[in-house]
């Protein structure tokens, strides 16, 4: 698991669980690349999820994580762009399921809505599980396809 590279931001929601990840993720083996904020100050949390879906676009080995109050407006905002498969993950299913099955590269949590004993078990789950391939890589395909030409 070395070296796997994980770009990580939120918004103002989401810092400080940000903040209280990215050492257990180092500790993990994991490569972590913080692209902030780096205070609580109030930002908006699509240019955050723009610095980490463009560091992917760069990078598509690498993947994301992002952090908000429900997880929902980044998730929104990252699977605007095609090479994002961004899930929104609440429990370790989920995170499981959108990693084999739909081969997410980017993880959304919302820190209003977790407990802080789950976060760390749902991130460990969501970057150690592989995608399956198989029957699923057509589907993958497909959630990539642009939907007009």
């Amino acid at each position: 698991m070395s070296n796997k590279v994980i770009y990580i931001a939120s918004d103002h929601a989401g810092f400080s669980l940000k903040e209280s990840v990215i050492q257990p993720l180092l500790d993990l083996g994991f490569e972590v690349i913080d692209l902030g904020p780096k205070t609580s100050d109030r930002v908006d949390y699509p240019d955050f999820a723009d610095r980490v879906c463009q560091k992917l676009l760069k990078e598509p080995a690498a993947q994301g994580l992002l952090i908000c109050g429900s997880g929902q407006g980044m998730a929104m905002r990252a699977n605007k762009y095609p090479h994002i498969r961004a899930a929104l993950c609440w429990n370790l299913e989920s995170a499981e399921l959108s990693r084999q099955h739909n081969d997410a590269n980017l993880l959304c949590l919302g820190s209003r809505l977790l407990e802080e004993t789950q976060v760390l078990p749902i991130i460990t789950r969501f970057f150690k599980t592989e995608f399956e391939g198989g029957r699923h890589q057509n589907r993958v395909q497909k959630i990539s396809a642009p939907l007009f030409s």
